[in-house]
């Protein structure tokens, strides 16, 4: 799995594992700090939600083309640049009217600067491939290459966490879910009398002996702070990316260059495609970005839709077996010891087997002390959900590329337009699961209104929907990517990464969707939805098999 890749690989996943580990834990209390801070409703948060996004995944088509042109290392480094400035501004605590002016300036950075970065930074890796000698490693290297975005994203919620739990209890607080929204009902003067009811007893519980008007204000003022400085950690672990790209450079720099300059320095030509050969290309690039769209548009729900499930229906203490995932700790043995097993099976000689073996028992042995020693009911936040699908991501990246080399070694293993249409079925069967976990749950609006009428369920029909939903991205994102790095005209490279990304965009607007909706519908429904569309796209894919497989 590692052999054979080269040194630059490792320097370009660990420079975005620091990026996606900043942007993720911004993005594991966006929407928390939107209806906190701002008091937004559902819709509305939804918007700027999905804007930021499609903005974040769609600005890559136009570094794309900056790079094709100047470069992909000069979009990179100017990416990093303009990000940093834009979590600076969002860490920066304000008042409302100037908040929202600096939020919004700061999204836009943000959303810049990942535009430069991002899939000019996919561009490297695949042009590390273009050597014969590597060209055969693509499809495992981008897997690689998306199991170390995600150990990021694995650690970015429990940072979050963190830096909330501290801050709060910095003046007296703890975390509790009902009080930001019940406290903008008190401020607005909208409350109902049983809601009101409801927050007297959080204020008794949080031990605050003002009045209510100064307790609402209070503790959406602290927690909005600690969402600040939440937000602050993105800004570190950037500067951590920045050194890590600059101190290993040298193992990379051979492809920083646009496709144009690469070919001037060494003399050689720019692959050369027949018009009708270019346009094959794109043609089929174009089917499957219209697929991506919708599961992008599911998936992403998890920052929106599935963040508000999480708050107002799911229940937030764990016990048993099921509290191990809200140490994220334990998840990072869990995959530890699932690696030491591979290299178990995997390796050459008998003392890399004998480490393996005792790395395996040693994170076994951990796991089970955590286990006796931790506290019978675990209690977590909203946020701490999104840490499941990075940790599934990662540990279920070996078992896939285990899986997909023995079908290549027989001949079997599927074309990536193939992977792709299975992982919308796939998709499909992760929000049925939420669906089925739903049923007689009682509206948003119902809720909103009463608050007295929340029926909690088990976090693991969340913990479950993620799995799903993790098999079906394995599926489908790095292979994308693979697929646009292999098929996309060289001249393109830039243009149609950026143009993966586009699409992406374009799913993650319609995310909002989902949002726009989250009221008076049974919440069923509204991932039934979802499931419709991922196997719309299912069935849409399959029919253009033979265009795609041509070219790929």
């Amino acid at each position: 799995m590692f052999e054979g890749q080269p040194k630059g690989l490792y320097a370009l996943a660990l420079a975005n594992t620091g990026e996606r580990f900043g942007y993720y834990t911004m993005l594991a209390i966006f929407t928390l700090f939107l209806q906190a801070k701002f008091g937004y409703t559902e819709a509305e948060t939804s918007t700027i939600f999905g804007g930021f996004l499609a903005g974040v995944y769609f600005l890559p088509l136009i570094g794309g083309i900056l790079a094709d042109k100047f470069g992909y290392g000069r979009m990179v480094v100017s990416g990093f640049a303009v990000m940093f400035l834009g979590y600076i501004l969002l860490s920066i605590p304000t008042d409302n009217v100037s908040g929202k002016i600096m939020m919004f300036g700061s999204l836009t950075l943000i959303a810049i600067g990942t535009g430069l970065f991002k899939g000019n930074l996919q561009v490297m890796v695949g042009n590390l491939y273009e050597d014969a000698k590597y060209s055969g490693k693509r499809d495992t290297a981008f897997s690689l290459f998306y199991m170390a975005i995600n150990i990021g994203a694995m650690f970015a919620p429990t940072a979050a966490k963190k830096m909330t739990n501290y801050m709060l209890a910095k003046y007296g607080f703890t975390y509790e879910a009902q009080i930001p929204a019940l406290a903008h009902q008190h401020l607005d003067g909208t409350i109902s009398a049983a809601n009101s009811t409801i927050l007297e007893n959080l204020k008794a519980a949080q031990n605050y002996a003002g009045e209510t008007t100064a307790f609402a204000n209070d503790y959406i003022a602290r927690l909005s702070e600690a969402y600040n400085y939440g937000f602050g950690v993105a800004c570190v672990s950037l500067i951590v990316s920045v050194l890590i790209y600059f101190g290993f450079r040298k193992s990379f720099k051979h492809v920083e260059s646009s496709a144009k300059a690469a070919a001037a320095s060494t003399q050689n030509t720019v692959e050369e495609l027949s018009p009708q050969e270019t346009k094959d290309r794109v043609v089929a690039l174009v089917l499957v970005f219209a697929v991506v769209i919708f599961f992008w548009m599911a998936f992403h729900q998890n920052g929106l839709t599935m963040t508000f499930f999480a708050r107002d229906y799911t229940e937030s203490t764990a016990t048993g077996l099921t509290r191990i995932g809200f140490d994220v700790f334990n998840l990072a043995l869990i995959a530890a010891f699932i690696y030491a097993v591979f290299a178990v099976v995997q390796s050459a000689t008998a003392k890399a087997k004998t480490i393996a073996g005792l790395v395996a028992v040693g994170c076994l042995g951990a796991l089970a002390f955590k286990y006796v020693n931790t506290e019978e009911v675990v209690k977590f936040l909203p946020s701490d959900f999104q840490q499941f699908n990075p940790f599934f991501v990662v540990a279920l990246t070996p078992v896939s590329l285990a899986i997909f080399s023995s079908l290549a070694k027989s001949g079997k293993e599927p074309s990536a337009p193939r992977k792709i249409g299975i992982g919308m079925f796939i998709a499909s069967l992760g929000f049925l699961i939420l669906a089925i976990g739903s049923l007689g749950l009682p509206t948003p609006d119902a809720l909103k209104a009463d608050a007295g009428l929340q029926t909690l369920v088990s976090p693991n029909w969340l913990i479950s929907t993620y799995l799903v939903l993790t098999f079906a991205e394995l599926l489908l994102s790095p292979m994308g990517i693979s697929f646009v790095s292999k098929v996309a005209p060289p001249k393109l490279k830039g243009a149609m990464m950026g143009g993966w990304f586009a699409a992406t965009a374009i799913g993650n607007y319609l995310v909002s969707i989902i949002g726009y909706l989250w009221g008076g519908l049974p919440l069923w429904s509204l991932w039934a939805i979802l499931i419709v569309l991922c196997l719309l796209s299912f069935l849409f894919i399959f029919s253009q098999m033979k265009k795609l497989e041509k070219v790929g």
